[in-house]
């Protein structure tokens, strides 16, 4: 029988099908939106004097800084073998699936290895090799199709090569040229196809990874270009505004490596970076009309460890020198420095259910951490002491496991609770 109200019911359920494709989960870079905040629950909330058990391990993944990009099938990680960025699967159970390269590291720089942490978004993973290289590829481990968006829009590398994680907006990947052609570009997840171009800045991209905010239904890109935090249409890649963030620069003789992803709550974008530059909270809207300072802070300049938003409070780490940093609360509201504290060394920071995981970069200790306003408050720690170089990777939690990486070396740990 042709039931009305069951062919409507249908049609409602093929349309709530759609949608929900439509908005398929993303994952990769600092958690499902990017501010390192991780929606978890149930975890531990000390850990045994040696630390969580360990689940699986895992070495020959390439050396590099990025992070592990967790799914419900599998675990990828990105690392440089020889002179190639090299995408690496593993089951949840840490057997090595598959794994491919995807472009060249640029040659002549410092600290070569990779940088990328792959993007996972609808069956696919996106990732950017060092030259410049955005290539989509199938969950089974095959290359669909790569633009080299440096050659295409006649880009300068940056100093360190590209570090680009790309972001996905509906059926956009977002990359960030810079230059005298295009801000940014938006291309096809499925074909590579450009969707859009941003109008040129005649300015150079950085190392940051993009944030997407959805504010009144609008879907908005922010990042740093070489001299500006952009604010772009994701929709149709317009720029809506930009603000000079080199002019609060503190030292104008420091340097401007923009590594940070920015924060945004309630209409406010705070955006801190190393290499003795001054941070800033700017009120901003998306109707056109330019940003406005709110305040600056000179003490709190991260260097690649992020930073996190815990209630009214931004938890980090100082850029004190390239080998030491302390760790940082600051006032949301104000820009008060509530403290700054010595702990082994500056690194990463990300939170989950309750608490704070700091990740140092010199020696791999990794703390668990009670947020608060008064006091750096460490409840447990350990130290990963396999692998070499810096400890830049950020930590990455899923499914109460805590994921770490150090160089060619990959560790997952339990921390859920009983």
């Amino acid at each position: 029988m042709n039931h009305p109200i069951i062919k409507f019911t249908l049609i409602s359920l093929i349309i709530l099908i759609s949608l929900n494709d439509s908005f398929a989960q993303q994952y990769g870079w600092r958690g499902p939106d990017r501010s390192g905040i991780y929606k978890e629950t149930g975890l531990m909330k000390s850990w045994p004097e040696s630390g969580p058990a360990l689940i699986w391990e895992a070495t020959g993944i390439g050396k590099g800084y990025s992070s592990v990009t967790v799914t419900k099938d599998a675990v990828y990680i990105t690392g440089l073998k020889g002179t190639q960025d090299v995408l690496t699967a593993f089951s949840q159970t840490g057997k090595k699936l598959w794994e491919i390269p995807y472009g060249n590291m640029t040659s002549g720089v410092s600290m070569p290895e990779t940088r990328c942490t792959a993007t996972y978004f609808d069956g696919k993973l996106f990732v950017i090799s060092g030259q410049g290289v955005l290539s989509c590829v199938s969950k089974e481990g095959k290359i669909m199709w790569s633009v080299d968006y440096y050659k295409k829009y006649e880009v300068k590398m940056p100093r360190f090569g590209v570090s680009e994680s790309p972001l996905v907006v509906d059926n956009k990947v977002i990359a960030t040229p810079g230059g005298s052609i295009a801000a940014m570009a938006a291309f096809d997840v499925n074909t590579g196809k450009v969707l859009w171009e941003s109008a040129p800045l005649n300015d150079g991209t950085q190392y940051t990874n993009p944030l997407l905010v959805i504010e009144n239904g609008k879907k908005i890109i922010i990042t740093h270009s070489e001299t500006y935090i952009l604010a772009i249409n994701a929709n149709d890649g317009k720029l809506i505004w930009k603000f000079d963030f080199g002019s609060v620069n503190a030292d104008k003789k420091g340097g401007k490596n923009y590594i940070n992803t920015p924060i945004y709550r309630d209409g406010s974008v705070f955006a801190a970076n190393g290499y003795r530059q001054t941070s800033a909270k700017i009120k901003v809207t998306f109707d056109g009309k330019e940003p406005s300072l709110v305040w600056t802070n000179p003490e709190i300049n991260p260097h690649v460890g992020g930073m996190v938003l815990v209630g009214d409070y931004i938890y980090s780490s100082t850029h004190d020198s390239n080998s030491s940093g302390r760790w940082i609360c600051v006032d949301w509201k104000t820009g008060k420095t509530m403290w700054a504290t010595e702990w082994k060394n500056k690194g990463s920071v990300i939170y989950a259910d309750g608490m704070l995981y700091m990740y140092e970069e010199k020696f791999g200790n990794i703390a668990l951490v009670k947020p608060s306003g008064e006091k750096l408050d460490i409840v447990s720690s350990f130290q990963v002491q396999q692998g070499d170089g810096p400890y830049w990777s950020h930590p990455v939690i899923d499914n109460g496991r805590l994921f770490l990486r150090h160089g060619d070396y990959m560790a997952v740990y339990n921390i859920k609770g009983k």
